[in-house]
């Protein structure tokens, strides 16, 4: 296998850049780390000179490009399988890939009124107060009631959410974050603390501290 590059955008509020990023980590994989910063002048056309579908993250493998966080992360599972990527246990998961698939594809109030930009990054101090919006609630209530049920079911054999480390909590990580900048008081949507440790064991794990740091020295750059 030749060189993997991974091309991401902003680390300091790509969410989509962190998942593949935390996959590729936990593979073990050997990468170049590359960015095209967003919002920037002509940004869109450095975007689209790297990736077809003029969105990051990207990943180059064997002259290849793969674009979408997802399939970047489903190439890990097949290429890593020692990583263990999925649950080991056939029901989690199912349930593991049906989480991952919700959380790409749905949640549009959460994206839309917790968003991530310039103004609003997954790291540091600055906090913003949770909008008051029932669509987005309805958002915070379905993901506190997957992440109880989840861990409720399967998380007895570790802090996340099927227990060992999963493509789900690469998922759900940029979640986290949003949740600690948005400053959401899980509680208000159903949880009994079981979410909320989660959000706190997605918040702390290593490679997430990782990724902070060098976030928070893009932004002291800025």
């Amino acid at each position: 296998m030749s060189q993997l590059e991974l091309i991401v955008g902003n680390l300091a509020f790509s969410t989509w850049s962190l998942r593949p990023w935390l996959v590729l980590r936990r593979c073990g994989a050997e990468f170049a780390l590359s960015q095209v910063p967003l919002y920037g002048e002509g940004y869109e056309a450095k975007v689209r000179a790297v990736s077809p579908s003029g969105k990051v993250p990207v990943l180059k493998v064997d002259g290849e490009i793969l674009w979408d966080s997802l399939a970047i992360s489903v190439w890990c599972a097949e290429q890593y399988p020692d990583a263990k990527l999925w649950p080991l246990d056939a029901k989690a998961r199912w349930l593991a890939r049906s989480a991952v698939c919700e959380m790409h594809s749905a949640f549009m109030a959460l994206r839309t009124h917790m968003g991530m930009g310039p103004d609003h990054p997954m790291v540091g101090d600055a906090r913003a107060e949770t909008p008051d919006e029932p669509t987005l609630h309805a958002d915070l209530r379905r993901m506190v009631e997957l992440w109880r049920d989840m861990r409720g079911r399967f998380g007895a054999d570790g802090p996340y959410l099927f227990g060992a480390w999963s493509i789900a909590d690469a998922f759900f990580t940029p979640v986290a974050a949003r949740m600690r900048h948005w400053s959401v008081d899980l509680a208000a949507f159903g949880d009994d603390g079981v979410a909320a440790a989660y959000r706190d064991a997605l918040l702390n794990d290593p490679l997430f501290l990782e990724w902070t740091a060098m976030a928070q020295a893009e932004l002291n750059a800025s």
